[in-house]
């Protein structure tokens, strides 16, 4: 069993950053590309962000397309993701998944997922 936990999540201002970061419990996580999708309060969850398993193709959704920036270390079997410009709008609870899919953008395609982290970004 794969167990993801996210953190960084927290308050900030509209125009401000912030640094969300998902640690896997297991080694071989390594070999699984990891993505970012988020829940806003009465939406459905949607794609963010994912990166392969080696960090050389990244896909992103247009929302955040610019301002966010996904990237892992496979040595510490960490994925990040960057957030800059943030608007109110990219508040949501935000969730890590890992799969063996490749770079989706698609949740079905993920196997794992942690536990979410709440970003608010205040106007």
């Amino acid at each position: 069993q794969v167990q993801l936990v996210e953190s960084g999540g927290g308050l900030v201002q509209a125009g401000g950053s912030l640094r969300l970061s998902c640690a896997a419990s297991r080694r071989t996580i390594w070999n699984f590309a990891m993505g970012w999708f988020r829940q806003a309060p009465g939406k459905e969850r949607e794609f963010a962000a994912a990166v392969s398993w080696t960090g050389g193709t990244t896909t992103y959704a247009d929302s955040v397309k610019g301002r966010f920036t996904i990237s892992r270390d496979n040595a510490k079997y960490t994925v990040y993701l960057q957030m800059n410009s943030l608007k109110p709008e990219d508040s949501a609870v935000y969730y890590c998944a890992a799969g063996s899919n490749g770079a989706s953008n698609s949740s079905r395609k993920y196997d794992y997922w942690g536990q979410g982290t709440q970003v608010t970004v205040s106007s």
